[in-house]
């Protein structure tokens, strides 16, 4: 008879060694079974994670592809809204012939159509006519390339939230106006002293046997006009035409319409038959030019232009703003860790270092290239300026990047004067050429040495300027693209002594003012004393601390009384709603900014953390 088995772990026996008891193997495997459960759920958890990875590419370019879309509406919709205008400014030749009314009609009209392409095309259709001589023309092609800056300027407002990411992308867009505006200074007095661009493209264009071309490619246009061509088609011949005069045209929509799928044909004289040995008039057949390619959205349309034009820029400009917020998020997602430093390493390193040197051109040749293939320097810098708001791209590796697109947006110019008539080449290769050259000679003055890069100090200074009162930003394009070049516009018309007496003092000012500041900052010993400061004049002179104070208080004013009729209204600890309120408004106040518990609307208020000196 067998003797009965004992369990070790009740009979009091000791337990083998290494042999562990019911009790531990129980907890053993209850370990073992959540390690492995761990496990499996880290590895589920990372292969999802790869998964919402590899769907945010697709996302990404499909919201890349939206907001270049909507650039192009946002373009058409200028072009609606003001193109006529802009037309009717083209054709006073007596305001042409002015220099420096000239470049402000240049900047106005570019700002309208949103385009420097359709302005500078404009400008050479009207040279080739003979209704424009290429040295009048030369600071209108000026004002076009400080117009144009004016896209990424408003793209960068949409990155607002995030002071820091506002800092560096509006100094990475402002790099582009700072350039413009310093060549313009520079070029356009030498200009009108020495004819320097009209002898020099004049000399080129003697030397050189240029011929008949082709258009530029539009390769672009290819993947964004059919989903573009559904929303509005115009025809820009309207906005020349009435350039070059032609009154015919002003009363004619820019809105294509659609004739049918075999569009009418209208018999015409058509001087290329042969009878007998002589040449002899025939009959042949045309389209209508006003006839699109296609139904569109808003090809019977009803309303005019001008209402067409408003509802297409507010359309464009929340899709333009949902899109880039959208990709931001995206990016900030996608450019985390070693990615995002890899990626910043291989753009902003340079290269090694005998060819270090060489790191900013071959940038500009990137740049150049880039807006070539896109045929639009907008869309380009546009598209870089998220990147430099989230640090992917530094402001001193998007100077070059910027300057190199001012260079390809050239070649559309001089792709269409070449495929110009041969009668007409000439004159308008010319004013082709003097775009090229304004962007070189302006390369040649602010970028090969170091010292001479100002654009991006000045950039830089801006940036910080809008990351503590972040109204400057609106404040700066309204100034910068509409009331300064209205004021010189109106000035210029008064004529030359009027235009002197005004602006060599202002000039003079602005020199002095930029003297002493650089001055205070690294040497003030050699100032007087009571220049080693501005604290001498009042505050509103040298600091836009009284002016935040001003909007602060109005748009607390205005909140509170919308709230509280009585103009009343207690608060016992913290705000709930942050967010509507004008003291917790990111846009006007520091995060380390906390609100008093009880405020009473017109009471005396402390002050603000962001309307500190400058």
């Amino acid at each position: 008879m067998l003797a009965p088995q004992l369990d070790p772990q009740h009979s009091g026996l000791p337990s083998a060694q290494g042999v562990p008891g019911w009790e531990e193997m129980e907890g053993t495997r209850g370990v073992v079974a959540r390690l492995g459960t761990g496990v499996l759920s880290h590895q589920g958890h990372r292969k999802m994670s790869i998964c919402v990875s590899l769907l945010k590419v697709p996302l990404m370019f499909g919201f890349l592809y939206l907001f270049v879309c909507s650039l192009d509406v946002l373009s058409s919709a200028f072009q609606l809204a003001g193109g006529k205008v802009a037309g009717d400014i083209f054709k006073d030749n007596a305001i042409l012939s002015n220099p420096v009314a000239g470049l402000v009609v240049g900047i106005l009209v570019t700002v309208l159509v949103q385009s420097s392409s359709t302005s500078t095309s404009i400008i050479v259709s009207m040279v080739s006519s003979g209704l424009l001589e290429v040295r009048s023309a030369i600071p209108i092609i000026m004002g076009s390339n400080i117009g144009t800056s004016v896209t990424n300027t408003i793209v960068a407002l949409m990155q607002a939230g995030d002071r820091s990411e506002f800092k560096r992308a509006f100094a990475g867009a402002t790099v582009h106006d700072c350039f413009n505006w310093l060549s313009v200074l520079v070029l356009l007095p030498l200009e009108v002293v020495s004819g320097y661009l009209h002898h020099v493209t004049c000399l080129v264009v003697a030397t050189f046997n240029i011929r008949s071309g082709k258009d530029a490619p539009d390769l672009l246009k290819i993947i964004t006009e059919p989903f573009t061509k559904l929303i509005i088609q115009l025809d820009k011949s309207v906005i020349t035409g009435i350039a070059m005069g032609d009154e015919s045209l002003r009363n004619r929509s820019l809105i294509r319409v659609w004739c049918g799928p075999t569009p009418p044909q209208v018999r015409v004289p058509w001087p290329w038959a042969v009878c007998g040995m002589e040449m002899c008039w025939a009959w042949g057949w045309t389209h209508d030019p006003c006839c699109g390619t296609g139904e569109h959205l808003f090809t019977d349309t009803p309303l005019p232009d001008l209402a067409v034009g408003l509802v297409l820029l507010a359309g464009s400009l929340i899709v333009l703003c949902t899109c880039l917020i959208l990709l931001v998020k995206l990016l900030n997602s996608l450019l985390k860790g070693q990615v995002a430093k890899a990626i910043q390493k291989v753009i902003n390193t340079d290269l090694p270092h005998p060819l270090s040197w060489l790191t900013g051109y071959f940038a500009m040749v990137v740049g150049a290239g880039m807006t070539f293939v896109v045929q639009s320097s907008s869309v380009f810098t546009s598209a870089i300026t998220p990147l430099i708001g989230l640090g992917v791209i530094s402001i001193e590796r998007a100077y070059p990047l910027t300057l190199g697109s001012n260079i390809g947006t050239t070649t559309t110019a001089i792709l269409a004067a070449l495929a110009s008539p041969g009668d007409k080449l000439m004159p308008s290769l010319q004013i082709a050429l003097c775009h090229f050259f304004f962007n070189i000679s302006g390369i040649l003055l602010w970028y090969p040495l170091p010292f001479t890069r100002l654009p991006i100090r000045m950039a830089k200074a801006l940036g910080e300027r809008t990351a503590k009162y972040r109204w400057f930003a609106v404040l700066y394009l309204i100034v910068c693209f509409l009331l300064l070049p209205s004021l010189i516009f109106g000035i210029s018309m008064a004529g030359w002594r009027a235009l002197v007496g005004v602006g060599a003092p202002f000039l003079g000012l602005l020199f002095f003012v930029g003297l002493v500041n650089a001055l205070q900052v690294r040497s003030p010993g050699h100032l007087p004393k009571w220049l080693q400061t501005w604290d001498f004049l009042p505050a509103w002179m040298h600091s836009l601390q009284p002016l935040d104070r001003l909007i602060t208080r109005a748009t607390l004013c205005c909140t509170d009384r919308c709230r509280s009729p009585e103009g009343w209204e207690e608060r016992e600890g913290p705000r709930p709603d942050k967010a509507r309120l004008g003291l917790d408004n990111p846009a006007l106040s520091y995060p380390e900014e906390v609100p008093s518990p009880a405020v009473r609307v017109g009471s005396p208020r402390p002050p603000l953390h962001g309307a500190t000196r400058l």
